[in-house]
């Protein structure tokens, strides 16, 4: 089973750095966050210290809407292409399947987190840096990409094109990223508020952020990253009959 998922991911990667797109992303990502770190009004100079707790926020919102555009194709695009159906034919699971596709793209956003460590360096020398911190901050960056994710492909699973993939992962990542939240701020004190403040996914992301480490935190993100790859696991299996 490892053997499979390990030659799904390589297929998957190998698709993705054979086109300039991904470089080009890449680059426009390091460039981006280049501009948060050094140029945009709450810079590191603005705030007078050396920290990376604003500058994960901006990765947070530049990784929201470059992860939906990346995983709108996952299944979408194979399905109308007739290679889902090809791929199903062959003794692969649809959990190999979804494992496949989920660990690549986690791969590629990985890389791009990379990319940002030139920035912690450089501001490590700037001042006191609490790197206990910085650690979980890049941990909670990756559980929020990995929920991203899940969720585009669970829309990719369900959408008949590329595009409606890309606005129903697009609005459902809005409902836990800001909706959830809004909700919460509006509705009065009571199990429902604090329902909608527990689904809200910057809550959990901030409180990583901040360098603090909740079980509670943990346990949504596994939680929504589960629910979402199995939704998309249920959409696949119908192209199975």
């Amino acid at each position: 089973m490892v053997r499979t998922i390990g030659i799904l991911i390589r297929k998957e990667l190998d698709s993705a750095f054979n086109s300039w797109a991904i470089y080009t992303g890449y680059l426009l990502f390091f460039c981006i966050c280049g501009f948060a770190c050094w140029l945009s009004p709450g810079n590191v100079f603005t705030l007078g210290q050396a920290g990376m707790t604003p500058f994960f926020t901006v990765i947070n919102w530049i990784a929201f809407f470059i992860i939906h555009a990346l995983a709108m194709k996952s299944v979408a695009d194979e399905r109308r292409s007739g290679t889902l159906e090809l791929l199903l034919t062959k003794p692969v699971t649809t959990f190999q399947l979804i494992a496949g596709k989920f660990c690549s793209y986690l791969i590629i956003i990985g890389i791009a987190l990379f990319l940002t460590l030139p920035y912690y360096f450089t501001m490590t020398g700037l001042g006191s840096m609490d790197h206990g911190a910085v650690l979980l901050g890049y941990f909670g960056l990756i559980l929020t990409s990995a929920c991203y994710i899940s969720i585009g492909l669970f829309a990719s699973s369900a959408a008949k094109t590329p595009i409606s993939a890309f606005f129903i992962s697009l609005g459902t990542g809005l409902c836990f990223q800001v909706l959830f939240g809004l909700l919460a701020n509006q509705i009065p004190f009571g199990p429902v508020a604090n329902l909608f403040g527990f689904l809200s996914l910057p809550e959990h992301f901030e409180s990583l952020n901040r360098g603090v480490l909740d079980t509670r935190d943990l346990f949504y993100f596994l939680s929504v990253i589960v629910l979402f790859l199995a939704l998309a696991k249920l959409y696949i299996n119908k192209y199975r009959h």
